[in-house]
């Protein structure tokens, strides 16, 4: 309910953004229908932005322009666009029922297809602006990944795959599935000395986990991405740092003025004060609304070789949190918590503490052992079958424990693309929007195969956060997710529901066929119908909103 009246006390913030972006997106909407009706010569008596009273109105010519006061929607009134109205001879010609039918096809489909172009131009206009993109700079590479037996390592900078420059993340993704199951060569600048290398591997094809991308292979080299933990310690109980006053969950910003960034940025540095007093700066979060703080630390180190040896590890293996009413509550684990085994298998990453779960049966327990404070505990769990969201937006079912680890990531590396010509933005853009389009289709037919969860569906209150949070991050930001939007109206109006354009169009379609139109009394059971199936999606799409910010 918290965050529900936050939502709604926003106030400015969160309705300006909301109402910018669906007006732009109606007024262009209801744009390409007013354009073509005019250039047919159907006299439009109302152009609307929003639905109900007339809040302003200006009339110019035959037309009454006006505001009014649901900013849900908008519409233009034609002449003659009611079944059964009494038109004269005279009149006939500025009548939209009694213009041939591919006008009436045209002026229907134009509002769709203004959405479309709609979204091209924002999209070009992008390319020439500049956008932010995931830059080609490898993360962290773990030293047992065939992509260091390779000879990748963690930083370094992909110039080239195979004869193809690369600028982005992407492309070097895309340059990889090309190339197949070859053997490839990578040009990388490396992060210590900038100097340039070459490597090579091969790319294996696999099936595509996005199940919103019209690719259904992709190729990867294991423990290839741009992932790189940041700077988060954990901190084994009882150590010198926990003598020192380190806590796990600490992101360490500098020692000795040495800025860090990434985890493994530590161990060389330390070992290379060692001995020394070291002056470090912490950013300590503190689970109120001040989201952390700031500590300084002054300590004098001993002579060590690893991180462990002062008691700093990578945090992943310490519980973050344990979710209220699961199995691992239940069995007594706690929050903060670093799990040394799971069953008989030592624990080094997380993956390994999620191959055991997934792998259990659904007898018995798994045995954990952890350490807490510098004790070690054993704690045996029987996990439970869940229904679990997918990164790609559908659902898996899978047994779970109820633990969340401590990880963190830093942002990847980010570059400005910017087309230097009008050609390519045109090309990047027309190639942007109709992947977005894909993308938009692949979503209805995989809610259709349920691969994806219908309660992803968003409504009203979904738009408007997505509006107000991409608003505060950039201009850029705001007009991609209203591009996609724009798309996503392209789409959703061209389904084959009465009372939408696509409705309407599949009426005109059969008219143009048979030479006839439909008859009246059907037309009026499918508006009914449309009308009917409409608003329940519209309910059901609150209803979701709803859930999500209750929390459920």
């Amino acid at each position: 309910m918290n965050q529900i009246i936050q939502f709604l006390s926003s106030g400015f913030s969160a309705v300006v953004p909301f109402v910018i972006l669906l007006g732009i997106l109606i007024f262009v909407h209801e744009l390409g229908h007013f354009l073509v009706a005019k250039y047919f010569g159907v006299r439009v008596e109302v152009f609307s932005l929003g639905l109900g009273k007339k809040i302003l109105k200006y009339k110019h010519g035959d037309t009454t322009y006006c505001l009014s006061l649901i900013p849900f929607g908008g519409y233009v009134k034609m002449f003659g666009d009611e079944i059964g109205s009494n038109i004269s001879e005279e009149e006939k010609k500025y009548s939209f029922l009694h213009k041939p039918v591919r006008q009436r096809i045209g002026i229907v489909l134009a509002g769709p297809l203004m959405n479309f172009f709609f979204a091209l131009l924002i999209l070009i206009v992008i390319a020439l602006a500049g956008e932010d993109v995931r830059g080609p700079v490898i993360g962290d590479v773990d030293p047992g990944s065939t992509a260091y037996s390779a000879g990748f390592r963690s930083g370094d900078k992909i110039l080239k795959v195979g004869d193809q420059d690369v600028e982005t993340w992407d492309q070097i993704q895309n340059a990889m599935t090309s190339q197949g199951q070859k053997e490839t060569e990578f040009q990388v600048s490396r992060e210590i000395g900038q100097q340039l290398d070459k490597v090579k591997a091969t790319p294996i094809l696999k099936e595509n986990p996005n199940i919103l991308s019209a690719q259904s292979k992709i190729a990867e080299i294991e423990g290839l991405s741009l992932n790189s933990r940041t700077a988060v310690v954990g901190v084994r109980g009882q150590s010198f740092a926990d003598r020192s006053g380190i806590r796990t969950g600490d992101r360490i910003i500098s020692i000795n003025k040495h800025p860090i960034q990434y985890f493994r940025q530590l161990e060389n540095l330390l070992i290379s004060l060692q001995g020394q007093v070291l002056n470090l700066e912490l950013e300590r979060p503190t689970g109120d609304k001040t989201p952390s703080e700031k500590i300084s630390l002054e300590l004098k180190t001993k002579t060590f070789s690893s991180l462990d040896g002062l008691g700093l590890l990578n945090p992943e293996l310490f519980l973050y949190k344990v979710m209220e009413s699961s199995p691992a509550e239940k069995a007594g684990l706690k929050a903060g918590d670093l799990i040394l085994k799971v069953g008989s298998k030592n624990t080094e990453r997380w993956e390994d503490v999620l191959g055991e779960v997934r792998s259990y049966s659904g007898s018995g327990e798994i045995s954990f052992e952890v350490d807490r404070e510098g004790l070690k505990k054993a704690v045996s769990v029987s996990p439970q079958m869940t229904s679990q969201a997918t990164l790609q937006g559908g659902e898996e079912k899978r047994y779970t424990v109820g633990i969340v680890p401590s990880i963190y990531y830093s942002s990847p590396s980010i570059v400005q693309l910017k087309a230097k010509t009008f050609g390519t933005a045109f090309q990047r853009g027309l190639q942007r929007t109709v992947e977005i389009t894909e993308m938009t289709l692949l979503s209805f037919w995989r809610l259709i195969q349920n691969k994806i969860s219908p309660k992803h569906i968003g409504g009203v209150i979904s738009i408007g956060q997505v509006a107000s949070e991409t608003f505060k991050v950039g201009w850029v930001q705001f007009c991609q997710m209203m591009a996609i939007i724009s798309v996503n109206l392209f789409i959703v109006n061209l389904l084959p529901i009465p009372i939408l354009d696509g409705g309407h169009l599949v009426f005109y379609t059969i008219e143009a066929l048979k030479g006839a139109p439909v008859s009246l009394r059907k037309m009026e059971i499918a508006q009914q119908v449309g009308l009917v199936v409409l608003m329940s999606l519209m309910v059901f799409a609150l209803f979701n909103d709803f859930t999500r910010l209750l929390g459920n």
